[in-house]
């Protein structure tokens, strides 16, 4: 794992949309939906581990990202949501 984070404020990203078996902490409404990171907020151990009672080690990069909020039918509007979001559910928008 690499000891820097990925991804520096500005950079437009992508959430990975896959499908999950057990404890997932990025919110299905945001998987496959294009963002702007807005902050790296740290390192810390990973949900999905420490759910099923592990140590949660390697700790994850977690970002702050902000979407645009859309209406059910796709439709933009000027509302945005931000979400803190794991390195691991991150793509680069060059490879989106």
């Amino acid at each position: 794992m690499p000891h820097e984070p990925r991804y520096a404020p500005g950079t437009p990203v992508r959430v990975a949309d896959r499908p999950v078996t057990g404890h997932c902490r990025t919110p299905y409404y945001l998987r496959g939906q294009r963002g702007v990171v807005l902050e790296y907020a740290g390192r810390f151990h990973d949900p999905s581990q420490l759910a099923q009672h592990r140590p949660g080690l390697p700790k994850l990069f977690l970002y702050r990202v902000r979407f645009p909020h859309l209406t059910p039918d796709g439709q933009p509007t000027r509302d945005e949501i931000e979400a803190d979001i794991y390195e691991d559910w991150l793509e680069s928008e060059a490879a989106a």
